[in-house]
């Protein structure tokens, strides 16, 4: 397939372009600063700005679909335009923990625990998602991952679910970057989660 990354140059974004490339995808790697997007076979790396529409349609148009691994403070309404501008069917959207629930109607992030200082991060991921939830006509998916993303190793092995967090024997919900990625091509081949939210940890 051939698959626009949104925010190639990030942490996430890098990842998740490495482990398209692996699989075979052709990929547009997007970000303001493309000399930062990791070289690899099938990446093409461009420069672009996603809080403009009309301009991302331009970079997008004939990908099968993209993935977006943008902070959110570039709105749903705005990537949802430049999809249908571009005729592209399918947005893949890296979200945040907050939204999980850690019990019936407990979210993540109204728990006493959860950090004030994070909450400025979380609440657009929330809003996003909630944005998505009232979309008909794109095919979305969003990811919330693990509560926390580290630097580890690819294992390859992980448990998913759809909107409840996941924690291991010790109560600590993690992933690595490079894990992540493979959770999200996984869903861009196997398209289990058409117009809902998955997470993923160990």
């Amino acid at each position: 397939m051939k698959i626009a990354v949104l925010g190639a140059s990030g942490r996430a974004g890098s990842e998740i372009t490495k482990e398209l490339a692996s699989r075979g995808h052709s990929v547009v790697a997007i970000a303001r600063k493309p000399e930062a997007i990791p070289a690899a076979p099938g990446v093409t790396a461009l420069g672009g700005d996603a809080s403009d529409a009309a301009a991302l349609a331009n970079l997008i148009r004939g990908c099968d679909a993209v993935i977006s691994a943008l902070h959110h403070d570039i709105k749903a309404e705005t990537l949802l335009q430049a999809l249908k501008t571009a005729g592209v069917p399918r947005l893949l959207v890296t979200g945040g923990a907050g939204s999980l629930e850690v019990a019936p109607g407990l979210r993540l992030i109204d728990t006493p625990d959860f950090p004030e200082e994070f909450k400025p991060y979380a609440l657009p991921g929330v809003a996003f998602l909630e944005d998505l939830r009232g979309e008909t006509e794109t095919d979305w998916t969003f990811f919330s991952p693990a509560a926390f993303i580290e630097e580890g190793p690819r294992l390859g092995v992980f448990r998913t679910g759809t909107d409840q967090l996941i924690v291991d024997a010790d109560g600590q919900s993690r992933i690595s970057f490079a894990d992540y990625a493979i959770a999200m091509v996984d869903e861009l081949e196997q398209h289990n989660h058409s117009r809902s939210r998955f997470t993923a940890a160990y």
